[in-house]
């Protein structure tokens, strides 16, 4: 029996040393690595941006009153002068009949005292009555004469008043959500006073905010007007924003810095920055959040890697560099910039390197590896 058991732990440890000769045996396995070329640039700032109307004009009720008629869809195109809301106008129309009865009233007053003033001159070149009635005379028909435009100048208010009873498109446009229903009190807080908005969005303004620091990089990077100008007789882009919209996609049309605030607010140590992009087919609405993509500078003969090369940990970047006798080494990399799917390498790497590209979770330091080459095959929207 123990020469039995005997046998059979010298057949398993010989087993075993065969199979541990059978791993270290095993030929290199392949992987994909990146060759390293070096490339020139562009790097760009990127910065939060709320979306505006080319123009957002409110609909405000301007007078008090029920809301007694809704005459648009809401969402939907306005043409400029088309009839939006009415408020009940009775109380408006009872304004203008009194008003226009004030004046009625005053035109009979000024007839009255122009007629006493008729009858009193000739008597007073005569001497038949006293300069001082003369005078009275004379007040009161420049009393009334300034009564009188009191009045039409009342009535004249309360037609403007009735005329706001009438709200209409100020601008061609889209219309939103309205604010108030038919029947409700509108004109006085806290009841609607803006009914409603209508944008034009044939072109859009982006808003955002700019830290002193960036501010300066920026107006050093365009310095003059006169420079920006000449850059875009010359085809420059960097004279042209880009906007990268929520879903993480290039919009298509490039825009334009429009207005820079006239300083930096001391309570954020920000200045504000607008830009206007054409949007021809109305994709883009208020209200959207994007960021505007602008272009500092390009760097020429830059290191630049796929990011999937890289291993992050705790801040730090490394790679798995092949070496000339297809050995594996990690190699720690200082990065300066993400540029789309790429980091631009300041030290670590140089042109010609091979790095992992793919299966860098299996590669370790030391192992022999089949190198093969594959191009880097970007999912996003080329950067430049």
């Amino acid at each position: 029996m123990k020469k039995i058991y005997s046998l059979f732990l010298f057949s398993a440890l010989i087993f075993s040393c065969s199979k541990g000769d059978k791993q270290e045996a095993m030929p290199p396995q392949p992987f994909q690595v990146y060759e390293i070329e070096t490339k020139s640039v562009p790097i760009y700032e990127e910065f939060v941006g709320q979306i505006y109307g080319e123009k957002d004009i409110p609909i405000r009720a301007r007078v008090e009153g029920f809301l007694e008629g809704i005459h648009f869809k809401e969402g939907e195109r306005v043409k400029k002068g088309q009839l939006l809301y009415t408020i009940d106008q009775d109380p408006f129309e009872q304004e203008v009949a009194a008003k226009n009865s004030l004046v009625a009233q005053e035109k009979t007053v000024l007839v009255q005292t122009e007629n006493d003033l008729a009858r009193i001159a000739p008597l007073a070149k005569m001497s038949a009555v006293s300069e001082q009635e003369l005078d009275m005379a004379v007040a009161k028909r420049d009393a009334a004469i300034s009564s009188l435009e009191a009045a039409k100048a009342n009535l004249e208010i309360a037609r403007i008043n009735l005329g706001y009873a009438m709200m209409y498109a100020p601008i061609d446009g889209i219309i939103g959500k309205t604010n108030a229903r038919e029947g409700e009190f509108v004109g006085k807080d806290p009841n609607p006073v803006i009914l409603n908005t209508v944008s034009q969005l044939s072109a859009i303004r982006v808003q955002f905010f700019l830290t002193e620091q960036d501010y300066l990089k920026l107006a050093r990077a365009y310095l003059t007007e006169e420079e920006m100008e000449m850059r875009r007789v010359e085809g420059d882009a960097r004279a042209e924003l880009e906007l990268i919209l929520a879903d993480g996609s290039l919009y298509d049309q490039k825009g334009i810095v429009d207005f820079i605030d006239r300083s930096i607010d001391s309570s954020t140590g920000s200045i504000l920055v607008q830009a206007t992009f054409p949007n021809p087919q109305r994709l883009i609405r208020p209200g959207q959040f994007a960021r505007v993509r602008i272009r500092v500078r390009q760097d020429d003969n830059a290191i630049v890697i796929p990011q999937k090369c890289a291993k992050e940990l705790q801040g730090q970047f490394s790679v798995m560099l092949v070496n000339n006798d297809n050995i594996l080494e990690s190699r720690t990399i200082d990065v300066s910039d993400k540029v789309g799917e790429f980091y631009i390498i300041q030290e670590g790497l140089q042109n010609g390197d091979k790095i992992i590209l793919e299966g860098i979770q299996k590669a370790r330091s030391g192992m022999e590896i089949v190198p093969q080459l594959k191009k880097f095959v970007s999912q996003q929207t080329p950067q430049s």
